[in-house]
């Protein structure tokens, strides 16, 4: 069974990694059509992507990781496109993983896939400040969603058509990983975690750093609280 399906690539300044995650990409997923989501970047981002070969969306401004992905999302949908993978480019996401994060939206058990690197015998290891946050938002995205969600903050996700067009209208901003898990469950999605590898990213910086977790612990959390009690259409 075969779906049409794009993998999006949000990115900002990630002309150093950007060529290799490509390039890992057309190995692993030739099936698959590929976007990178040009984020405002200050460097040659867009430029390597195009020498890939690769289509690239440029966005004038840097909106961050939410308006990348929905500007994404959009394209997706207008052109007709069937699934929709987030995949960064940051390198830290492996392309021999995604036939595992795709599997469940190709035949229909989910309408939303989340690869979830604590899942399986190899969970990922990293910094102590960011696990202690990922592990918080766990619980409290598991206790609002009434099942257990290891990754919230996974940036490896599927969805599948309805998803997307529910995400043309409604996506969080800023990091909005967590926040989407919630929308999707309030508005009658059927989301699902699948065991995947990760690995650290290939070079430069995460935008969440270690001194920036707990902060980002909070706001999450908050918004998270304002997408419990605000109106949310069923998809």
């Amino acid at each position: 069974m075969s779906v049409e399906g794009l993998i999006i690539i949000p990115a900002f300044n990630e002309a150093l990694n950007i060529g290799r995650v490509l390039n890992d990409i057309k190995t692993h997923a030739p099936d698959l059509d590929v976007i990178v989501v040009d984020d405002g970047s200050t460097d040659s981002t867009a430029d390597v992507a195009a020498q890939c070969n690769t289509d690239v969306l440029r966005l004038p401004h840097n909106l961050g990781i939410g308006g990348a992905m929905q500007a994404g999302y959009k394209y997706a949908e207008r052109k007709g496109y069937e699934m929709a993978v987030q995949f960064d480019g940051d390198g830290q996401h492996r392309a021999d993983q995604l036939e595992a994060l795709i599997t469940p939206i190709i035949h229909g058990a989910a309408d939303f896939a989340i690869g979830s690197r604590f899942l399986g015998e190899k969970a990922y290891q990293g910094q102590f400040a960011r696990l202690f946050g990922i592990k918080i938002l766990s619980r409290v995205v598991s206790l609002l969603v009434g099942r257990r969600i290891t990754d919230p903050t996974s940036g490896f996700r599927a969805a599948n058509r309805k998803v997307m067009a529910f995400f043309t209208r409604n996506y969080p901003d800023d990091y909005p990983e967590p926040e989407a898990v919630v929308l999707l469950h309030r508005a009658g999605f059927r989301t699902i975690e699948v065991p995947v590898l990760m690995r650290e990213r290939l070079s430069g910086s995460s935008s969440i750093t270690s001194v920036k977790a707990f902060y980002y612990m909070v706001k999450v959390l908050l918004a998270i609280m304002i997408d419990m009690v605000k109106r949310v259409p069923m998809g």
